[in-house]
């Protein structure tokens, strides 16, 4: 096989135990192209050399296991494609039974803190585990890793990761004309106008008002039963905008697809590894809060009562379990890890890729496009007032370390 082997650390060691690695296949009359990956990895740990370096290793491995190890331990405790499932209904249940606790007049520009604080989160779970366990392969504690450099491999994964990113391109901007400029914000913090123009923007604001002022229309009389109350919503509906409105159900599309992602990305993470799928559940949690509490708001002023959007949020939902299950069947069915344990076969063009392989690729590009195109933009826009402007985003700032901090002290420990 025409590849060579870098260890984590020296790339002298790698080559000595190269050369154990031959003089171990020659006696044994095997040539290195007959093998798979993985075979050739398990005759490296087999050299003299390597098996030291595993023993020093695992003296100065800490034996005991940190907090947030033991606690992603109880959460996920079985196989990638059952912590996948069960990721997804974490990211899924809590966010949307908060929207009981939220008043239907939410402000949804409120959110930008935390949004600030999701934005950070994401960014620190695609620069600080999925990259580098894309390109270097995630560490063991019980043994040196190897790196195989093969020709084409890097560029087929920084290909998937470009899919990925521009996969979120086309789907904001195929909704922006759909919406006749509206656009879906996938910071998953804001509504759906974030980067509409000024008439969309405007329409929602008169579509709000109108339903405030009839909604205090409807407080002057006492309603006398639970019908009379379902009449004063339909006719609180009826005074919502219908191009407002449109942009609701709008949203609620752009909402199922993208969750669709997330699902894909929670199944590729488990399957990469434990602890890449547990910090991608992470991040993906503390960003899909805003994302609900925004699209809440969002639906409320396109006329949904509370209740009804809070079940179209419910409904949304199913596109994250909808993803989690394209993945798994992906990764079962179209390979996952080092290709082929049995044999030698070549994978995707040539390389030891495999299909499964290239959704951590893909995932990584779609957080890419969210925590920087995506949100971005809301961060940078001002006010007059450049006072509230300084705390404004001195707060964002604080709130995007933040986030980004907890991925880097999980990722380090």
């Amino acid at each position: 096989m025409a590849s060579r082997f870098f260890p984590s650390h020296r790339t002298g060691l790698a080559l000595v135990a190269g050369c154990f690695l031959f003089s171990a296949l020659a006696a044994a009359n095997v040539r290195p192209g007959e093998l798979s990956v993985s075979q050739i990895e398990e005759q490296l740990q087999n050299c003299p050399l390597v098996e030291s370096l595993n023993e020093h290793k695992r003296a100065t491995t800490p034996e005991t296991a940190s907090l947030t190890a033991r606690i992603f331990a109880v959460l996920f405790p079985s196989s990638p494609a059952v912590n996948s499932l069960l990721a997804t209904l974490y990211i899924s249940g809590p966010p949307n039974f908060l929207l009981a606790l939220c008043p239907p007049n939410i402000d949804p520009s409120s959110l930008s803190v935390m949004v600030a604080f999701a934005v950070g989160g994401l960014l620190g779970d695609t620069l600080f585990h999925l990259l580098p366990e894309i390109f270097l392969g995630e560490d063991s504690p019980d043994h040196v890793s190897f790196v195989m450099v093969e020709p084409n491999k890097n560029l087929l994964l920084g290909l998937g990761i470009m899919v990925g990113f521009f996969t979120f391109v086309a789907m904001d901007k195929a909704l922006r004309i759909a919406t006749g400029g509206e656009g879906h914000d996938h910071s998953h913090g804001s509504t759906a106008v974030l980067h509409g123009d000024e008439s969309t923007v405007s329409a929602l604001a008169s579509g709000a008002a109108n339903a405030d002022s009839n909604a205090g229309e409807l407080k002057q009389r006492k309603p006398t039963t639970s019908q009379q109350h379902s009449e004063k919503e339909e006719e609180k509906e009826k005074e919502i905008n219908p191009s407002v409105k449109m942009a609701g159900y709008l949203n609620l599309i752009a909402d199922f697809t993208h969750n669709i992602t997330d699902g894909l990305a929670l199944s590729s993470s488990f399957y990469a590894s434990p602890t890449i799928g547990a910090t991608t559940t992470v991040a993906v949690f503390f960003h899909e809060i805003p994302h609900e509490v925004g699209d809440f708001a969002l639906l409320v002023q396109s006329g949904f009562s509370k209740r009804k959007a809070m079940g179209a949020q419910f409904v949304t939902a199913v596109g994250a379990f909808l993803g989690t299950l394209i993945g798994i069947a992906v990764q079962e069915f179209g390979g996952h890890g080092d290709i082929l344990e049995d044999s030698a076969v070549s994978g995707l063009w040539g390389t030891s890729l495999s299909w499964g392989d290239m959704l951590l690729p893909f995932t990584a590009g779609t957080f890419l496009y969210v925590g920087t195109v995506a949100v971005i933009p809301e961060l940078l826009e001002t006010g007059r007032d450049k006072a509230v402007e300084v705390r404004k985003t001195i707060i964002q700032f604080l709130a995007v370390a933040v986030g980004a901090g907890i991925m880097l002290a999980i990722s380090w420990d």
